[in-house]
């Protein structure tokens, strides 16, 4: 500093009278320096938890995270840096209130979610990590579960090793709900998936289960720029192996309606991959749903849609045996702009469900601007072999599902580099309630092993 004041004065006249502006000048320059240095560490400290600039309060001034959200409705509630085992679930229940800061939380209880919000209108969770130690990773309830609730966000938390059968964030009777930039990482666990009670099926099997991001009877909920990413539990032969995955532990004496009886007979399914990235469900109640730039990567389904009127852009969807469907009364989607990389079974369906009716039924949608690549190279290629199709359509699981039908399939592209791992680029199903009014333009279609498509393709 004092070099920066030393000034050579020539002027006899006026050095007196320099001298000391130059002198006023450097105290000064050193008050406003000090001044930027304690500004500067104080606003630092208002970061990490001061809260008399934010007007929120900090769990640090509490015996627990419950006890601050307890004392505190109506407002957020800082969680500063560090971890917090806790062994009974975090309940939110009053408007306006929420959780937010860089503290990672630890549910201990296997038995309990770790965040259970219900209730309540504009709550907020954010930049939160959640998880499970070791030991207790496997569990059947969810990291974040919101329930009847309002304008709900939920926003750059991680959800991290809660390795469960229900989903990692769920959503229940929601009304416009964001979740935003999370990252869900290791959600599934080996399970038992029970379908006796389902006159359908008939059976239980061994599989992989979990969800990621669930959405169930809600409306108007955006699901924007998440990372959904499965490590651990990739469709591997080892891991078949070791867990049995695919056989059957249970069988009812009378063989379901929908199962192929050689499927019954041999009491094994290739389908031992369950579980969604991403699910919204609840035909004909969930409702305006967007689904913009996630990226899902190793999921068993990438995106599974059973709703109205929903928007699937600008995703990434890698190494999932499928990519996305929609179906049971799936009407209005718009599928445009995606990448579909690495699918085994199909990267894109279409197709009615046994939730299917005359006043539910599927179609209505467009199909525009994906690209397919890879197709058949995915880590669960092994089980489905290359006789399958990238993109498709079927008939209904029941005779009386109403028919797929009115769908624009325009500016696709389907790119294989070498020999191409599947049958036909396109497959439509036949009769019964084969699909109707599919008009296709302006696609790129590579040929199969077989060609293009099974049947006509019309524009």
């Amino acid at each position: 500093m004092a070099a920066d004041c030393n000034v050579a004065v020539h002027d006899e006249s006026s050095s007196r009278t320099h001298s000391k502006l130059m002198k006023h000048l450097c105290r000064f320059r050193s008050l406003l320096l000090v001044s930027v240095v304690v500004l500067g560490a104080g606003t630092f400290k208002l970061a990490a938890g001061d809260q008399a600039q934010r007007g929120d309060v900090s769990v640090a001034a509490y015996s627990s995270i419950q006890a601050a959200v307890d004392a505190n409705p109506n407002r957020m509630v800082y969680v500063p840096a560090g971890d917090y085992p806790i062994s009974a679930k975090i309940r939110i229940y009053k408007d306006r209130s929420g959780l937010y800061g860089p503290g990672r939380i630890i549910q201990q209880n296997p038995e309990q979610p770790i965040i259970e919000i219900e209730n309540s209108a504009d709550v907020e969770v954010r930049d939160l990590t959640l998880t499970r130690p070791e030991g207790n990773q496997d569990t059947s309830k969810e990291g974040i579960l919101s329930i009847n609730c309002r304008h709900l966000v939920i926003d750059n938390v991680r959800v991290v090793d809660n390795r469960t059968v229900a989903a990692a964030i769920s959503l229940r009777d929601c009304v416009g709900a964001r979740i935003s930039r999370c990252l869900v990482r290791n959600y599934m666990r080996v399970s038992v998936d029970d379908r006796t009670a389902d006159a359908n099926w008939g059976y239980a099997f061994n599989c992989t289960d979990g969800t990621g991001i669930g959405v169930k009877h809600s409306k108007g909920t955006l699901i924007e720029s998440n990372r959904v990413i499965e490590e651990i539990l990739r469709p591997t032969p080892e891991i078949k192996e070791k867990h049995k995955l695919g056989d059957w532990v249970k069988k009812n004496p009378m063989k379901g309606r929908l199962v192929n009886p050689k499927l019954w007979d041999t009491a094994y399914t290739d389908n031992w991959q369950q579980g969604s990235a991403i699910i919204v469900t609840a035909p004909e109640v969930s409702d305006l749903t967007r689904i913009l730039g996630n990226h899902v990567e190793n999921a068993a389904q990438g995106i599974d849609l059973h709703c109205d009127r929903v928007i699937v852009a600008n995703n990434v969807v890698a190494n999932s045996f499928i990519g996305m469907k929609a179906m049971h009364g799936s009407c209005n989607v718009l599928i445009t702009g995606n990448q579909f990389v690495k699918n085994s079974l199909w990267a894109i369906g279409l197709m009615p469900g046994v939730a299917s009716h005359a006043e539910n039924t599927d179609g209505g949608s467009i199909i525009s601007n994906n690209i397919v690549s890879s197709f058949g190279h995915g880590d669960a290629s092994w089980i489905w072999g290359n006789e399958n199709s990238p993109i498709r359509f079927d008939h209904g699981q029941e005779p009386t599902d109403p028919p797929l039908s009115d769908v624009i399939i325009q500016g696709n592209v389907l790119h294989s580099i070498g020999q191409p791992r599947y049958r036909y680029a396109v497959r439509i199903e036949g009769e019964p309630n084969a699909p109707r009014g599919l008009h296709f333009s302006n696609n790129l279609f590579l040929p199969g092993t077989s060609g293009i498509a099974n049947a006509e393709l019309k524009p």
